[in-house]
């Protein structure tokens, strides 16, 4: 966040600069050249980018003496503009290691370290004033033990106009590494200017004006220094920062009822509701307020004919009928007259009687199919009954033709003794035991 701030500051300076840089020069700073006694602080760097600015400054660590790595520098000055002037610098200090700090302090029996930067210097009020706070920012190569490495400062200053193009200046920088070979570090400077000539105009000297330049490169009224965002029109409640959209649905998390999950506006930012759970949406379920299937609208399976069977279940979905008979409806006939004589498959008189009620049925319901089931009694063997019982089951099928059943509706099956109604111990028994029984198919 520190470094982030700064390197925000810095793109307000350059912003601030191509602006101002069109403003006319009526003072001008003149070229000169200076001397400065330098101080650079790799330990409480280290220490705000472990533990943070709070912390060092609680503990009272700031730049202790024992930490600042003192040196020398010859600057070159030479004012751009009223308020821009350039700073190439040449130093040399001596540093125990800029590669990597490793304690809270450094030792003393540094090597040399040569550093060479130019910087622009944006000043908050002319060179008429006789106090000017100021912005830096600009570029830098160092070489120590072979090692050559980039940065980039950053910083802020004063500048002292304590004879007319003779100043003093005092700077603070924070330096951001840009290759491997160097760290994050402080860096502090004092230093004097002394001009080359004479200065372009001889304004007077005058008090600094009572407040620095504000800037606010998107207008929201919220400075770029504690902006968040400086370049997107936001908020003091969110920092400079436009009301979050955590969930990237539109609607900004001050409306959203459910910010963390995509929604739609009309209903505050919260999903589509499924009022019946039941996996489909209010707005494209017929029966919102009841369980049901996509392939139904979010209705139920229907049941047309209203007999307590699903449609998908229902052989006669349009006629009522029974479950037994999967919808279709009931065939009640009396096995006892659809029986026959012992060893034959002759149908008998009541029995067609029985069969016309199954072809009227089957007439009406041509959805409805059947299976015809021949059986015996007990007498004789299961080569003789086995042949019988489908013989009788045939029976009930061509009279069935006769009276317009297709045969493709019907099934016959033929299972001799084996599935006796009654028990074959007595006469009566075994003459209801020889039928053919009619199940929905």
């Amino acid at each position: 966040m520190f470094m982030k701030r700064i390197l925000l500051t810095l793109f307000s300076f350059v912003l601030v600069f191509s602006a101002m840089s069109q403003i006319g020069s009526l003072n001008k700073k003149g070229k000169g050249l200076g001397v400065q006694i330098t101080f650079h602080d790799y330990v409480t760097a280290s220490e705000i980018r472990s533990k943070g600015i709070s912390d060092v400054l609680n503990k009272k660590q700031w730049s202790k003496g024992s930490r600042l790595k003192s040196g020398l520098a010859l600057t070159y000055d030479e004012g751009l503009s009223d308020h821009f002037d350039l700073s190439v610098r040449l130093g040399v200090s001596s540093i125990e290691s800029p590669l990597q700090v490793k304690s809270s302090s450094l030792t003393t029996g540094g090597k040399p370290y040569f550093e060479s930067d130019a910087n622009i210097f944006m000043k908050l009020t002319s060179g008429q004033y006789l106090v000017s706070p100021f912005l830096s920012g600009g570029v830098g190569a160092s070489l120590w033990q072979g090692y050559y490495a980039a940065y980039i400062p950053v910083g802020v200053g004063f500048q002292f106009n304590v004879i007319d193009q003779t100043y003093v200046t005092l700077q603070t920088q924070y330096r951001l590494p840009v290759t491997a070979n160097n760290n994050f570090h402080l860096f502090y400077s004092i230093g004097i200017v002394e001009s080359l000539g004479a200065s372009k105009s001889k304004a007077p000297v005058v008090a600094p004006p009572s407040a620095p330049v504000v800037v606010d490169t998107d207008n929201d009224g919220i400075p770029d220094v504690t902006d968040k965002c400086p370049l997107v029109a936001g908020t003091a409640k969110y920092n400079g920062c436009p009301v979050p959209d955590t969930d990237k649905d539109g609607i900004n998390d001050d409306q959203d009822k459910c910010p963390t999950t995509p929604g739609l506006a009309k209903y505050s930012g919260c999903p589509v509701p499924d009022s019946d759970k039941d996996g489909i949406n209010d707005e494209e379920d017929k029966c919102p307020t009841v369980a049901g299937l996509a392939k139904y609208n979010g209705c139920p399976i229907p049941d047309t004919d209203r007999d307590g069977v699903n449609d998908e279940e229902d052989r006669c979905i349009d006629i009522p009928g029974v479950a037994a008979n999967r919808g279709c409806p009931a065939i009640s006939i009396s096995v006892d007259n659809l029986t026959f004589k012992t060893g034959k498959s002759v149908l008998p008189t009541k029995g067609a009687l029985e069969l016309n009620t199954v072809a009227d049925i089957l007439t009406k319901n041509p959805e409805v199919n059947i299976i015809l089931e021949g059986h015996t009694d007990n007498t004789g063997s299961d080569r003789i009954n086995d042949p019988l019982s489908i013989s009788r089951a045939n029976a009930a099928k061509a009279y069935l033709v006769k009276k317009g059943i297709a045969v493709s509706r019907m099934e016959t099956i033929g299972y001799g003794s084996k599935n006796p109604l009654v028990e074959n111990t007595t006469p009566q028994g075994r003459a209801r035991n020889r039928r053919v029984d009619v199940k929905v198919k």
